[in-house]
């Protein structure tokens, strides 16, 4: 998902991994995982422009149950061009951050 406004390669990552999950409902999780949540890990690679730049806190912060393993990170995603910067919205160019995100989770 991207950041349309400001650049900013975390808002990007933050909102590709609420998409990654935000559909997805594994109840059965405490069957097959021993002890369900609490020993559930998740596994996080992200792909995005400017991979240094990523707040790793706040990607962490959008998972509500397991251990959140090392997130991968890898130069990638996009940075494509939207064709009008609005300073208002914190712009300092035309760009927009695209991050792709893969979760997944196990024990």
């Amino acid at each position: 998902l991207a950041d349309q406004h400001g650049q900013n390669v975390t808002k990007a990552a933050v909102r590709a991994c609420r998409n990654a999950i935000e559909f997805n409902s594994i109840p059965s999780i405490r069957t097959i995982v021993p002890n369900g949540y609490d020993n559930m890990k998740v596994r996080v690679q992200l792909a995005v422009p400017d991979p240094d730049r990523v707040d790793l806190d706040a990607v962490r912060a959008v998972f509500p149950y397991g251990e959140v393993l090392p997130i991968v990170l890898q130069d990638g995603g996009m940075r494509a061009r939207s064709g009008i910067a609005l300073e208002a919205l914190g712009d300092v160019n035309d760009d927009f951050m695209i991050a792709v995100a893969c979760v997944t989770v196990g024990y």
